[in-house]
């Protein structure tokens, strides 16, 4: 009699089950919402202390409140966006469509290789790959934006309800988490600490760096290095090979083009300051934001971008977070004594 399930584990086990099926066909479903999702929660975290300010401080209807943070939001996001956006599309745009100078380019760069590495590009039909390539470019960059400013609207959307029922949505989100008072503190200080480290530190070290890079552009006579600087800075949050995917290349094309002291100078500038500046405002803001072990980084950012795509690169490091937290506190909550014992002594 001892070894029989009670019927209200059973109960329990079949409601569960029935709860992540139906959390997984709506999770299927609304995919294409998800990006949106976790940006509004993003922004909410980000903007709930101001929320609480013009709630309780300055006595402001909620509603007031909620659409003065996201105008804010709209304002701090997409000014920065657009303006990138147009600066990209328009410098890039005509080489896209007329590859002749890229060809120009190309023989230049290919020729000063050869004089150093038996390496002929020519000879791998690269140019002819180039055509596709840009026309496949145009396609994407059209459809990611298309996807982009649908993921602005609805982010922005579900930002004012949350910042609206933001007591409503705090007590609920408590009442759900299966754990003690003491582990639901946990996970919201870590969910608070997790976000900030990731929606500040993550564009706030791009921008840096994209600056940073761009002053050394300027000085070495890079003739488009407004342009290179924004890229370098979205370079910078790609895992592993970061801003070197856009300095080295630079590199060769100034020494080929017969800027030899300008093309090293662009690469000891990327090397030395550009990488220097990364670690430095690393462990500046690791003082004050979550400190994210590299390899969640590394992982998450890789697992994001195939999932939500260049917004992963945020989402993905978080997600990863946020389930090995969770996991702790499933060891914490309802493990057994020796799995209990050997997460204090660790």
């Amino acid at each position: 009699m001892q070894n029989q399930i009670h019927p209200n584990k059973i109960r329990q086990v079949l409601f569960l089950a029935f709860i992540l099926i139906l959390g997984y066909v709506i999770l299927k479903e609304t995919k294409v919402f998800l990006s949106a999702f976790l940006g509004a929660i993003t922004l909410y975290v980000v903007s709930r202390s101001f929320m609480m300010k013009l709630l309780i401080n300055y006595k402001w209807k909620k509603w007031a409140s909620s659409l003065t943070i996201v105008a804010c939001c709209m304002i701090g996001i997409l000014i920065p966006f657009s303006w990138m956006s147009t600066v990209i599309v328009t410098k890039l745009a005509p080489f896209l469509e007329d590859t002749s100078k890229v060809q120009v380019y190309f023989v230049q760069i290919n020729n000063y290789i050869n004089q150093y590495v038996n390496l002929d590009l020519q000879s791998m039909d690269f140019m002819s790959k180039i055509g596709t390539m840009g026309a496949g470019m145009v396609k994407n960059l059209l459809e990611s934006s298309v996807s982009t400013v649908s993921t602005f609207f609805f982010m922005f959307i579900i930002l004012y309800f949350l910042l609206y029922d933001c007591f409503k949505v705090e007590h609920w989100f408590k009442q759900v988490l299966p754990f003690t008072s003491k582990n639901s503190n946990a996970v919201v200080h870590e969910l608070r600490n997790m976000i900030f480290s990731n929606a500040i530190g993550i564009p706030f070290v791009a921008m840096v760096q994209g600056v940073v890079a761009m002053i050394g552009y300027w000085i070495f006579g890079v003739e488009e290095f407004l342009l290179m600087g924004i890229l370098t800075g979205i370079a910078s949050v790609v895992p592993l090979v970061g801003t070197m995917i856009i300095f080295v290349p630079l590199m060769i094309f100034m020494m080929a083009t017969g800027h030899l002291y300008q093309g090293i100078g662009v690469g000891l500038w990327g090397f030395i300051v550009i990488g220097s500046v990364d670690n430095i405002v690393r462990l500046l803001l690791q003082k004050k934001l979550a400190d994210v072990p590299p390899m969640i980084t590394l992982f998450g950012a890789i697992m994001g971008l195939n999932i939500f795509g260049f917004f992963g690169i945020i989402f993905g490091p978080l997600l990863l977070s946020i389930f090995l937290l969770l996991v702790k506190i499933y060891v914490d909550e309802f493990g057994t004594a020796d799995a209990k014992n050997a997460h204090v002594s660790e």
